[in-house]
């Protein structure tokens, strides 16, 4: 059975199409990629059939990564088919949790920053590098591979239960 992740950020064209590019990189090499699956998604629907920010596409590529990305807007039916929901930041995990049919799919929308052992307790957001310039854009990838490393720790343990 596949797991499946959604990364979502407010437009979808920078922070979340960065985080998916980087966990599916992540989950590919740990050789998951039969068993599991991120895609991305916009609490707005502002930029719906964008690519994403050509920042983002040169600060992935510059470091390795690929994306082929079209911006959506996350929809609260698709709560039933994911297995985690991933915030940017905190006013994403609110309007998701909000958004949420049921306690049981509200439980599932984590801040990615908490899957970073180094992150500060006290501020997990990633902030949004959208009206800054590039070193906006290299921080949001540092703190993104940062925490993919714990999300793909967690993952493989939710995966792994289920195999078992």
């Amino acid at each position: 059975m596949t797991y499946r992740v959604c990364f979502v950020c407010t437009g979808n064209i920078c922070r979340s199409p960065m985080a998916e590019a980087v966990f599916h990189a992540r989950v590919a090499d740990a050789g998951l990629d039969d068993l599991v699956e991120a895609d991305s998604a916009g609490t707005d629907g502002w930029h719906e059939g964008e690519g994403a920010d050509p920042r983002t596409v040169a600060v992935l590529a510059e470091h390795g990564y690929g994306l082929d990305h079209t911006a959506r807007q996350f929809q609260q039916s698709w709560f039933s088919r994911l297995d985690l929901v991933v915030a940017l930041d905190a006013g994403h995990l609110r309007t998701l949790r909000r958004l949420a049919p049921t306690e049981r799919d509200a439980a599932k929308v984590r801040l990615l920053r908490s899957y970073d052992p180094a992150a500060d307790g006290g501020d997990l957001d990633v902030p949004d590098p959208y009206y800054g310039g590039q070193d906006g854009f290299e921080d949001c990838l540092e703190m993104v591979e940062a925490a993919s490393t714990g999300l793909l720790a967690a993952v493989r343990e939710q995966v792994e239960g289920r195999a078992a």
